[in-house]
């Protein structure tokens, strides 16, 4: 890795995890569904779905990709604090919040990446 590639990665990483600190030491709740990861997660898939297109479309230097894709979303995102609140939801025997955890964290962020691909075809096109 050149240096100038670690700096860019370095940046978004320290950008995608303030904000990701940010938002999820804030408490938003539904019920007892944390809503926090979620949140992240999808915002952060929908980021990845725009750049992942416009990235291709573009012919982007692949230091974007360490800057946004690699570095910020990597760090923004968050499967850990998902796979551990979902745990916590099964051992507190709340079976359905389990599921809607699991299908609104899996379905709303690959739903969030085709979203954003599709803002990124509409945007090559204006």
């Amino acid at each position: 890795m050149k240096g100038i590639e670690f700096v860019l990665l370095a940046v978004g990483a320290l950008a995608g995890a303030f904000l990701r600190y940010k938002i999820a030491s804030s408490p938003i709740l539904f019920g007892v569904l944390p809503l926090n990861v979620l949140i992240i997660n999808v915002v952060g898939s929908f980021i990845l779905g725009i750049f992942s297109f416009l990235s291709v479309s573009l012919n982007l230097d692949t230091k974007y990709s360490i800057l946004l894709a690699v570095g910020f979303c990597g760090s923004f995102t968050t499967m850990s604090s998902f796979a551990l609140e979902s745990i916590n939801l099964l051992d507190n025997k709340q079976f359905a919040l389990f599921a809607l955890n699991l299908f609104a964290n899996v379905g709303l962020s690959l739903g969030a990446i085709v979203l954003g691909r599709a803002l990124g075809v509409a945007l090559i096109r204006i």
